[in-house]
């Protein structure tokens, strides 16, 4: 067979195999089998698929469920967020003004071990806080803790540009600011807070240690509004009392100046300034002079403010009355010392004209038919000797000698030897002219009867009637001359106390003080004011008390009045009334 025929024999075969006589159902029963065991493996891929994607959601969920419900984990022992955002009370003058509140505010922290180049996240954030301190960063960051701050309350722009810096492993914490809009107004009384929103002077202390302190420290203060703090300030004479005490501290180059207004019936503080004074937004900037409030945490001798004392104790005691006379021609000399007048008349004098000559000879010689027991025990009765009792954490207590003997009681008389503070000069001073109540001064408000139910009867209203006598007869023919407001019946007292200097009285360093009522014929407010080492180039007696003190005084009542409701009272002439006694 050629391999032509060959190639026609299988061709035939094919054609035959491929299409012969055959059934075309015997050749499709195979290729229906083949795509049903295709789909079902097709099925089963799929359910194993949606199985499996199922079990890997369900743990993801699992897992984010069980860091929902777990504990926060300690990474410093700094207190939780709500710790943090723990809200203080807003403080409030008498008048619903604010003088601090809390604002929300956040704190840049670090987790170091997250952090993958320090010297590079120290770079980036000097960028935005140039004043951070390099060194002390780094080794924050560089260290093995979990937590480190970096830095407290930044503001919201800073905040914006660290975010926007991406740095991993630092972060922002809320916090509460402290705020104080009045800035250093009020800043002795109102004080201060820590950078944890912790009380540690003034009101803001007290605050804290009416509970609150020891609430945040079990964890129980919550960020809720709490109920605000009232107090007996009123902001608007705060605010003339710090002007004309600035004023008089610049205008006589002194080292200090100081004053306060006090509701003689009550015992309230409208208002009280101890210059220097600070921010307490920026309380740091004051630590060197600012934060010691010298009304009431610093003691001085108060000169002869100290003599409207000795005159009180002496006519209460009933061996002196107001026509009585005593020799002041020559002066008295004691244990080595002796006792002079400033501005001697060398005469006798009345009591009127002892006080408002401010003898000094004529008050040793009251002094001294009381007796050094006597005075001692006046004193104390008057709260000059013992430590104030008030709500105000910095308070200073008064030094006095060790053993009073004659020398003693004969300088203390006239305001040497005794150091008390200017607040606690000007509440026995409320005394004197209230009708002879002391009451402890109170910086939060208080009515007349809760001030009756408080207070201490220490002189007799004949004693007080007298005394508002002097003082404004003191302010018509005396020293208190420039303390004069027409229309208000000014009385007053002046101080001007030598300082000691180098273990010795030096003439030219003085304390001077102010101590005045007002109306004096039915007081309403006591007003002291103080300056310390007052200078001027004008000579005789310029640096003096009534031409330093008593003028603050004048301008401080003259201002604030108006405000306190208290009206003056003209003739029909328009001339000023002058009280009768």
């Amino acid at each position: 067979m050629s391999f032509l025929s060959r190639i026609m024999v299988v061709k035939s075969k094919a054609h035959f195999s491929a299409g012969g006589n055959n059934h075309p159902g015997d050749l499709g029963m195979p290729f229906e089998g083949t795509r049903k065991r295709s789909s079902n493996q097709a099925k089963s891929r799929v359910a194993i698929v949606i199985a499996s994607f199922t079990a890997v959601y369900c743990i993801i969920g699992g897992r984010l469920v069980q860091y929902g419900l777990a504990q926060p984990e300690t990474v410093s022992s700094i207190g939780r967020a709500d710790n943090l955002m723990a809200s203080r009370p807003d403080i409030l003058d008498r008048n619903g003004e604010i003088l601090a509140t809390d604002i929300r505010t956040v704190s840049l922290y670090a987790e170091p071990h997250k952090i993958v180049d320090a010297d590079e996240a120290v770079e980036q954030l000097s960028t935005v806080l140039p004043n951070l301190n390099v060194a002390d960063i780094y080794n924050k960051l560089k260290s093995q803790s979990r937590f480190q701050w970096l830095r407290r309350q930044l503001t919201p722009k800073q905040q914006s540009e660290i975010l926007a810096l991406g740095i991993p492993g630092i972060g922002f914490r809320p916090e509460k600011r402290r705020f104080y809009p009045g800035g250093a107004t009020a800043s002795h009384i109102v004080g201060h807070v820590n950078v944890d929103n912790r009380g540690i002077a003034g009101m803001e202390r007290w605050i804290d240690n009416q509970g609150l302190a020891d609430l945040a420290a079990i964890g129980m203060t919550s960020d809720a509004k709490l109920e605000p703090v009232k107090l007996s300030i009123d902001l608007r004479v705060q605010n003339i009392l710090r002007d004309v005490v600035v004023d008089a501290m610049g205008k006589f180059r002194s080292l200090a100046a100081g004053g306060v207004v006090m509701d003689v019936k009550t015992g309230e503080i409208l208002a009280m300034v101890s210059y220097p004074d600070y921010d307490p937004n920026k309380p740091a900037d004051g630590a060197k002079e600012g934060w010691m409030n010298r009304m009431s945490n610093g003691t001085f001798e108060m000169g002869s403010t100290f003599k409207s004392f000795t005159t009180a104790m002496a006519i209460d005691s009933g061996k002196v009355k107001l026509t009585d006379s005593f020799d002041a021609r020559f002066p008295i000399r004691i244990g080595g010392f002796t006792i002079k007048d400033f501005h001697g008349k060398n005469r006798v004098l009345t009591v009127p004209e002892i006080f408002q000559y401010s003898s000094n000879i004529g008050t040793a010689k009251m002094a001294d038919l009381v007796g050094i027991a006597g005075h001692k025990e006046f004193l104390t009765r008057m709260g000059l000797l013992t430590k104030m009792q008030t709500e105000l954490p910095e308070v200073k207590m008064p030094s006095q000698p060790r053993e009073w003997k004659k020398i003693n009681s004969i300088t203390i008389s006239f305001g040497h030897g005794v150091s008390t503070t200017p607040l606690q000069t000007a509440v026995a001073g409320a005394a004197l002219l209230n009708g002879g109540h002391l009451i402890e001064p109170t910086f939060l408000p208080r009515t007349v009867d809760e001030a009756a139910a408080a207070s201490t009867t220490v002189i007799k209203k004949s004693t007080s009637d007298d005394m508002r006598f002097l003082f404004r007869w003191n302010a018509i023919n005396g020293s208190g001359k420039n303390a004069r407001v027409p229309g208000y019946n000014v009385g007053g007292k002046t101080g001007t106390a030598d300082k000691v200097v180098n273990g010795r009285y030096s003439s030219d360093a003085n304390f001077n003080a102010f101590l005045a009522g007002f109306p004096i014929d039915d007081p309403r407010y006591v007003v002291l004011t103080f300056i310390d080492e007052p200078k001027t180039d004008k000579g005789n007696g310029a640096a003096l008390a009534g031409n330093t003190a008593a003028p603050m005084v004048r301008d401080i009542i003259s201002r604030s009045a108006p405000l306190l409701g208290v009206e003056p009272k003209f003739g029909e002439d328009g001339s000023a009334l002058l009280v009768s006694y």
